[in-house]
């Protein structure tokens, strides 16, 4: 790299310097937190110092400081030029036969990226710097293939932005309406209601409208296809089922404030309650009222957390008539679905970059 590239270093900066308004500044610790393989859109800003190091457009940036050797060999291209360049980043400036965004990505992937993960040096930080760059063995091909191949991944990430963009708006929407269709503390209706319904809710406990169940080990059953659950989720498939009614999953032990929604038939680990709505009650609701609880709050160990049937049977909320219940828990289950689509479609757009980057470098 070193035949076909200048070399420089950031200078100074840390988080302590960002402001919300000023000069536009990337620091090393945006490659691990929100890497781009084209930086344009640039969120944090800094006031001015002497000595500041400012992009002229077009310098592939790669962090000097990293915490393991695997993730410090990414590089990103500053698109623009007046951006500060904070300390820690190593400054690679190509010829005109390179294509930065090419030289980006080619030292991310591939045979680059292993070379210069060998190089990093240290224990609980590890470094990278600019003599190792020179020194990494480059395959190129000509300058238009690298930039087509350049242009098609950017695309590609762009792509993945708007989906993930998409997710995240989803997932903002479900949150305001949790907040919204159910009532604030102290109130006994929601400020958001479906047309018709005008009744009080009424308070009761959770043990008048769910009935916890205890899961239990797996071990003696053999392979098959019920789904197994623990805290986490879903864990592997036997061939016996603990549940055939559709049921709400809450941790026991360890993760307590992740509700799953269980479709039987099912088995749970013994770390994981199932709570299965007795009549009158909408499964979709209740599971919607699950999430908005504070689980934590009722954390009982002062070690691992932990929740006990007893805890959660005597929690107190407002319920609605079946009816209403139904079609909060019909809209909000509609919304579930489609995060989860955006979620499939946003694995499948990575997946398909994974892909691409194995068979596109050599």
């Amino acid at each position: 790299m070193g035949e076909v590239a200048d070399f420089s270093k950031g200078n100074g900066y840390s988080k302590s310097d960002l402001i919300t308004e000023g000069t536009p500044i990337i620091l090393y610790g945006r490659l691990y937190t929100n890497y781009e393989t084209v930086i344009e859109n640039i969120d944090t800003y800094a006031k001015m110092k002497e000595k500041s190091v400012i992009s002229q457009g077009d310098e592939v940036i790669v962090p000097s400081s990293g915490e393991t050797a695997e993730d410090i060999s990414r590089a990103s291209v500053v698109l623009k030029p007046g951006i500060i360049l904070g300390g820690d980043l190593n400054i690679v400036k190509p010829n005109s036969t390179i294509d930065s965004a090419f030289l980006a990505l080619t030292i991310s992937n591939g045979n680059q990226q292993k070379e210069l993960s060998k190089k990093a040096q240290g224990k609980s930080v590890v470094h990278l710097n600019n003599s190792d760059l020179r020194e990494v063995i480059l395959n190129l091909p000509l300058k238009k293939e690298q930039t087509n191949i350049s242009n098609f991944f950017c695309i590609l990430e762009n792509t993945i932005l708007l989906h993930k963009r998409k997710h995240e708006m989803l997932k903002k929407l479900k949150k305001g309406y949790l907040q919204q269709m159910f009532p604030q503390e102290g109130e006994c209706v929601p400020r958001v209601r479906f047309k018709g319904f005008t009744e009080d809710w009424e308070e009761r406990k959770l043990g008048d409208v769910v009935n916890v169940n205890s899961g239990k080990d797996y071990k003696h059953l053999g392979t098959g296809d019920i789904p197994v659950y623990g805290t986490g989720g879903y864990m592997l498939s036997v061939n016996d089922k603990l549940s055939d009614k559709d049921a709400i999953g809450i941790g026991r032990k360890g993760t307590i404030d992740k509700p799953q929604l269980l479709k039987a038939p099912f088995w749970t680990v013994d770390t994981l309650f199932y709570a299965i709505p007795k009549t009158e009650n909408d499964l979709y609701f209740l599971f919607s009222m699950f999430e908005l609880i504070n689980w934590k709050s009722f954390d009982e160990s002062t070690g691992v957390p932990s929740l006990s049937k007893a805890t959660i049977v005597d929690i107190n909320r407002m319920f609605p008539p079946l009816c209403e219940q139904t079609a909060i828990g019909k809209f909000l289950y509609n919304l579930d679905k489609q995060i989860t689509e955006q979620q499939n479609k946003l694995n499948k757009l990575k997946q398909l970059k994974s892909a691409y980057l194995q068979k596109m470098f050599i």
